[in-house]
């Protein structure tokens, strides 16, 4: 067939560069053969074999791959689609390969002549013919422990409840989770369980009573925890050092963040290694506060864990002295 398109000609010129010399390393001895089977559609390619094996070893090689055994296989020897050799089964069974200069690269297909063979009609291959387990909708009602057994103990102790209502749920309390790992920042609905040092989601159903606690709580955190008081300290633009990793950068926000949750302050850095999260910018807004060089130079931090000062970047190459012991 052929080929007018120039990429295709190329493409094909790449793939088959190295034809003429696949077969260059091996040995004198050395058979290089693809065997095919009249009820499968798998093909076994550039199967090794010695000259000086024998009609048997090749029976025996089909067997291990197709399954039909030696006196079942009747065998065409092919080369570029062409047949020129015959072997009948139980026939020129200790005759050495070597024998019929089979070129390198050449098909031996095997014909089971076994009318009752287990491979014919597609019984190795054809999956369609497997049959599936299958269970009724209502043998799978009945059974404990499943997804829906589970969903219908959940709705009878709240009727409101839906799978993916809880799935949603799930979803949002890992990324609390996760925010409150990296950061400290608790995400807003949800709070810290001191008794057992776990994020999970504030109750609901306290109405304005509980979101005023929760407001007031705010305030108090913003006021004390992560108050002014806590920047005081710190100024723009100044060197500094950020705990916990002695991190060393240079201040360049200071100020609050409400959509990292928690109230109160935050410091954002600039830092000399590619050691915090973000590049300025709070993921879950998406609302920029600084420009950081890179996605990992920069973090934000309460002002607890910046200390301002003389903290000149590091230079890795400052502790090496040249020795004439060290080439």
């Amino acid at each position: 067939m052929s080929v007018n398109n120039e990429d295709l000609l190329a493409l094909r010129g790449y793939v088959t560069a190295a034809d003429a010399t696949q077969y260059s390393s091996l040995a004198s001895t050395t058979m290089v053969l693809d065997l095919t089977h009249s009820n499968l559609v798998q093909r076994h390619v550039e199967i090794r074999f010695d000259k000086n094996e024998i009609v048997d070893d090749l029976r025996m090689k089909i067997h291990q791959k197709t399954g039909t055994p030696p006196h079942s296989q009747h065998l065409q020897l092919k080369s570029g689609g062409t047949l020129f050799y015959e072997i009948p089964p139980n026939c020129e069974s200790d005759r050495k390969l070597g024998y019929y200069s089979l070129p390198l690269g050449a098909n031996v297909h095997c014909i089971d002549v076994d009318p009752n063979s287990s491979s014919a009609n597609g019984a190795y291959e054809d999956t369609s013919l497997v049959q599936k387990y299958v269970m009724s909708d209502e043998d799978y009602d009945e059974r404990k422990g499943t997804l829906r057994d589970w969903g219908r103990q959940e709705r009878e102790r709240n009727p409101s409840f839906t799978l993916r209502k809880h799935a949603r749920e799930h979803a949002e309390l890992v990324e609390a989770r996760r925010l409150y790992k990296e950061s400290g920042v608790l995400k807003k609905g949800f709070e810290l369980d001191e008794s057992k040092g776990t994020i999970q989601r504030r109750p609901d159903g306290d109405g304005g009573a509980l979101k005023g606690r929760n407001e007031n709580k705010a305030v108090a955190s913003d006021e004390s925890e992560h108050g002014r008081e806590t920047v005081r300290h710190l100024t723009l633009h100044s060197r500094c050092l950020v705990q916990p990793g002695s991190r060393r950068g240079e201040i360049a926000f200071i100020g609050r963040i409400d959509e990292l949750g928690g109230g109160g302050q935050w410091v954002g850095v600039i830092l000399d290694e590619p050691v915090g999260k973000t590049d300025g910018t709070v993921r879950s807004s998406g609302v920029r506060y600084f420009v950081a060089p890179g996605p990992k130079r920069g973090g934000f931090f309460r002002g607890k864990n910046v200390e301002s000062g003389d903290f000149p970047e590091v230079d890795i190459l400052a502790d090496l002295e040249d020795s004439e012991d060290e080439l």
